[in-house]
């Protein structure tokens, strides 16, 4: 996501620590860079197929599962696009726009954007009237409190954890088990509820986007069963859901389009096929034939596979690929040796051929070389600064010196977690560190599992290849949900996954947190961007766009940029709804 402005957010910032304002949105920085056309694609930015038709079905062919449903625990970009378009609705959500337009804030359960004060350490919302769920039975503001409150569970790890930084009382709070309750989650009535924060924080409303902020009745709480069968608030429920074979969503006739000014809902059915590969999605993408015709992918498009889309104008016709603006990274444990010593850790950044890892992305048609931690949008000029100046290809030389100076001259053997999509990372990142010595075995894990996998510390390889996608445009949801050691986690560990535990780092992150001025809070993280990547827990690696193939028959599709560039769910649909099969 991009660095927004906000009357703008700097003064949204101001306003709301002097006196306590409604929030808003505004423009971004990038806009003009991002809002040009894709040379690859000719896409991005624009709608692709005209307004779709009511009825049909659309069909979503995937290679993996869902991480998560749960919406206490849904915290993937593209699980958190499906979820929060389709089966459960937030306080507050982004426009359904491409562009710069899609990360404007648009009420969604709430009636506005929400009410600050106490200097922005209390936020108010009041729900619509008339909200139902799947059953008919009302949505109340305490569904949402208790949905906050079950996301503390043990028992469901792996979800925003927003409420446990902010809230006040958080701390060593377990959920609602037991009859606990957050005091400071107040629920007056059926249609308000009141957080209160320990610190100001005046971007609050982009943080009830996030599945945290959706409505869970205590009656349909299964723990964590809950992942299989979300209770609908939004435009779908679950008709049938078999794990890693196929979910089908059917109307929520509960559901009033006229209190949701962003979801469409034009297909009557949406199928996810699952567990796919990769090329054979590509392949049948390409040729859009049949029930094919009306389908989208989930996976990006293989590099392998697109010489056989960008020689083809009418397939690249029907080719997203907006960027993801998300920092893919080489993770080291810098907990254990021999990744504690950051002589290695930076003979790692010397040794990684970006070059090379950029080739098995898809190339640079479809990625970019990551020079920093923070993607691009988050930097002044809508670019990353290239902090430390190492070739794309590497250094090996200096990669080998470091490795003698840490007293390895030999190098030495480690493993490396990714995702089954990424075995072609993988190996670049393989080959390119052998150069210097460093032996590197593969651990391929399927993407349904990817981040339970690397998420437990213990158990996990020294090194993960994963990355970083702000939460919304600020560096505030960037830098210290992957750098800030005190919010590790044994289990479902999300984010730090160098498991980076650097005191001067964590006090730095509470001293621009606490600035009242939102622009000397941006150029701050800018320059603790810097200041981390000299530390090297991580080797950044690409910034990735995602590559995404649509059938003949789709229209209204255009990658989100605030979700991850992943297809947005909410108004997409089909041409001809008679041609879907159903």
């Amino acid at each position: 996501m991009d660095k927004r402005t906000c009357t703008t957010l700097a003064t949204a910032l101001t306003a709301a620590l002097a006196l306590g304002v409604t929030a808003c949105s505004g423009g971004n920085r990038a806009d003009d860079a991002r809002d040009r056309k894709n040379p690859v694609t000719g896409n991005n930015g624009a709608v692709v197929g005209g307004t779709p038709q009511k009825g049909g079905t659309l069909t979503v062919l995937s290679n993996q599962d869902f991480t998560h449903l749960d919406p206490a625990r849904n915290w993937v970009m593209g699980d958190m696009d499906f979820g929060t378009r389709l089966l459960y609705r937030t306080l507050v959500t982004y426009k359904a726009e491409p562009g710069a337009k899609g990360g404007e804030l648009v009420p969604d359960l709430a009636e506005d954007l929400g009410t600050s004060s106490n200097g922005a350490r209390t936020w108010t919302f009041r729900l619509k009237k008339g909200l139902k769920y799947e059953d008919g039975t009302p949505i109340t503001s305490r569904d949402v409190k208790y949905n906050v409150e079950r996301s503390f569970s043990p028992d469901l790890p792996g979800g925003p954890d927003y409420a446990a930084r902010y809230l006040t009382g958080a701390e060593g709070y377990q959920g609602p088990a037991g009859g606990k309750h957050l005091d400071s989650v107040k629920t007056p009535d059926d249609h308000t509820i009141v957080f209160e924060l320990r610190k100001p924080f005046a971007e609050f409303p982009y943080a009830t986007v996030l599945p945290t902020f959706a409505p869970v009745p205590r009656a349909q709480d299964k723990g964590p069963q809950y992942d299989n069968r979300p209770f609908s608030s939004g435009p779908y429920k679950i008709e049938s859901y078999a794990r890693d074979k196929q979910l089908v969503l059917v109307r929520n006739t509960h559901w009033d389009p006229a209190s949701d000014r962003v979801r469409k809902a034009y297909p009557d059915r949406v199928v996810v096929r699952m567990g796919l590969k990769g090329n054979q999605i590509d392949d049948r993408l390409i040729a859009s034939s049949g029930a094919d015709a009306s389908a989208v992918s989930w996976a990006k498009l293989r590099p392998e596979s697109t010489p056989k889309v960008l020689t083809r104008a009418d397939v690249k016709a029907r080719l997203l690929a907006e960027s993801t603006n998300c920092t893919e990274m080489v993770q080291m444990h810098t907990g254990r040796a021999p990744f504690d010593d950051v002589r290695v850790r930076r003979a790692v950044q010397y040794a990684l051929d970006r070059e090379a890892v950029l080739t098995a992305s898809g190339g640079p048609a479809l990625n970019d070389p990551a020079t920093a931690l923070m993607p691009g949008s988050l930097f002044d000029g809508g670019k990353q600064p290239d902090t430390l100046g190492i070739p794309l290809t590497g250094d090996v030389a200096k990669a080998k010196q470091l490795l003698e100076e840490a007293g390895r001259p030999g190098g030495f053997a480690t493993s490396i977690t990714v995702s089954n999509g990424d075995k072609g990372v993988a190996e670049a990142v393989q080959q390119s560190l052998g150069r210097a010595g460093i032996k590197v075995t593969i651990e391929t894990v399927d993407p349904s599992a990817f981040y339970d996998t690397i998420g437990d510390t213990k158990n996990r390889t020294d090194l993960v290849y994963t990355g970083w996608c702000p939460d919304y445009p600020s560096g505030s949801t960037f830098l210290p949900f992957v750098f800030d050691g005190r919010y590790i986690k044994e289990k479902g560990n999300s984010g730090n996954h160098s498991l980076f535990r650097d005191e001067p780092t964590m006090k730095r992150m509470d001293e621009i947190a606490a600035l009242p001025d939102a622009d000397r809070a941006d150029k701050a993280w800018q320059e603790l961007d810097g200041q981390i990547l000299a530390k090297a827990p991580t080797a950044p690696a690409v910034v990735e766009r995602m590559p995404l193939l649509l059938g003949t028959n789709i229209a209204g599709a255009f990658g989100h940029t605030s979700f991850g560039g992943q297809i947005d769910y909410a108004t997409i649909g089909l041409k001809d709804a008679a041609k879907s099969g159903n």
